[in-house]
């Protein structure tokens, strides 16, 4: 069966709950949709987490960016849902998610939003 988007998101046991140390995961081809107009919008999502218990699963993590691809989504609500459920997932030390939107319409937007800090 081929791999298809979903919101489901994995972890596996920290292999180092003892220690402090960044995990750092660029995601370049993250795809929503503007609910206004329909047309797409293109970011770079950068995440940035200091695991405590549980860390992402990697695949789990791409289906989950892929799940985005067709849904309306304004570049704030999408990328503070992004934390939301990362957190929620994985419950973190601390997390920065950046989502670097493509300039459209003459406008560059970034959204940074933290959890922990």
């Amino acid at each position: 069966m081929p791999t298809q988007p979903s919101r489901e998101l994995e972890t596996f046991e920290n292999p180092h709950p003892g220690r402090e140390y960044t995990i750092e995961i660029t995601c370049p081809e993250f795809t929503c949709v503007c609910p206004k107009t329909g047309q797409p919008d293109f970011a770079t999502i950068s995440i940035s987490y200091v695991p405590d218990g549980l860390c992402l699963e990697l695949k789990s993590l791409k289906l989950y960016f892929w799940s985005y691809r067709n849904e309306g989504a304004f570049h704030e609500a999408v990328t503070n849902q992004i934390l939301d459920d990362l957190v929620a997932a994985c419950r973190p030390r601390r997390m920065t998610i950046i989502g670097n939107f493509n300039v459209r319409g003459g406008l560059h937007t970034v959204v940074t939003v933290r959890h922990g800090e």
